[in-house]
């Protein structure tokens, strides 16, 4: 039986595409004007940055030093402050009696605005923001950390996200249950123990 539930936001929680045009349009007239990147990679980094942490996209796509250091300046001192409302099947979670936490990748200023503005700080025992200009600790490092502080084992444990190269497979690599969050069946062929397109299922799992 599991005792808790650890959580991705982004794209998890809530839909990263409602807040995408404000969060990225600086940035993305930074792309526009880069001359190292074709116009496919142009479209797909963009697309990617929706989707997963800056940096990655940033290693993925080869972004120049410039670029990096100026994504970075903009992204690390964003907020966002506008109304956000979490997936409608969010409630499904919202209401399990399990321990839950939250632990996203991101800038942090930028993650904890979400957060507030979602309303679902409540809603965790800890909320854990990795943020890779303050800190080298990755979802795995915090995932064990958890464990140790709270005496979970791996089958206390439940991980949910949309990314299988992030939360799901640091999971998967310390031998924790996940569920895959893939509403738009983006990964058909991705390692996860369990998957679905509707926070609903995870009920269902969890008993």
């Amino acid at each position: 039986m599991k005792r808790a539930l650890i959580l991705d936001l982004d794209n998890t929680i809530y839909p990263v595409s409602s807040v995408a045009p404000y969060l990225f349009n600086k940035f993305f007239l930074l792309l526009n004007q880069e001359a190292d990147i074709d116009s496919s990679a142009l479209t797909r980094s963009k697309d990617e940055l929706t989707r997963r942490p800056f940096h990655d996209v940033a290693d993925e796509f080869g972004f120049s030093p410039e670029l990096r250091n100026k994504g970075i300046e903009i992204l690390n001192h964003l907020t966002y402050d506008e109304p956000m409302m979490p997936f409608s099947d969010y409630h499904h979670i919202r209401k399990s009696d399990l321990d839950k936490f939250l632990v996203t990748t991101g800038f942090t200023k930028l993650q904890y605005s979400k957060v507030r503005q979602l309303g679902i700080e409540n809603d965790f025992k800890e909320i854990h923001i990795v943020d890779p200009e303050v800190s080298a600790k990755t979802k795995l490092d915090i995932f064990k950390e958890l464990m140790d502080k709270y005496n979970y084992r791996a089958s206390d444990l439940l991980v949910i996200g949309d990314d299988p190269q992030s939360e799901i497979r640091a999971a998967i690599a310390l031998c924790i249950d996940t569920f895959l969050y893939d509403p738009g069946n983006k990964y058909p062929g991705a390692t996860t123990t369990y998957r679905g397109d509707s926070l609903e299922k995870v009920l269902v799992i969890i008993g």
